[in-house]
């Protein structure tokens, strides 16, 4: 018996369209991960990026549990004395819901080379239009 090792040209990669309306943020974030790591596919290769594309829409209207709204901060930093920046969720959801969703995605992917380029492959949008009919997203029920 051989071992079966999934080569390049095995790969092939749909594209996903994942509407958040009322969905969970983390939840919803775990499964998108899933989707660009290829997590779901019967030839996962740890080295080889075997993910598909994944277009979220309708990022403004994602769900949080709990006091998060209020009690979870995002930081940054300009890298001079005192340079901290704190942003409330509820601030970054009104001004940049998409950035949030990418962030939760951010984590959940692998801290390095290979993670940076799955991420390249998630497009978030804020409504529910995008410019992706061309590439004929199959919507997905998360």
């Amino acid at each position: 018996m051989q071992t079966h090792v999934t080569k390049h040209a095995d790969i092939e990669k749909k594209w996903h369209l994942v509407d958040a309306t009322g969905k969970v943020l983390g939840r919803l974030a775990s499964e998108v991960a899933g989707l660009l790591m290829g997590k779901r596919k019967p030839y996962v290769a740890r080295h080889l990026d075997t993910g598909d594309f994944v277009i979220v829409i309708n990022a403004e209207k994602i769900r949080l549990t709990g006091k998060k709204l209020e009690q979870k901060f995002y930081f940054r930093h300009s890298g001079y004395p005192g340079g901290r920046k704190d942003t409330r969720l509820d601030d970054m959801l009104r001004s940049k819901p998409e950035w949030v969703i990418r962030h939760a995605v951010m984590g959940m992917l692998p801290h390095n080379h290979m993670g940076r380029s799955q991420l390249k492959k998630m497009k978030v949008y804020s409504g529910s239009d995008h410019p992706h009919e061309a590439q004929k997203p199959e919507p997905l029920a998360l």
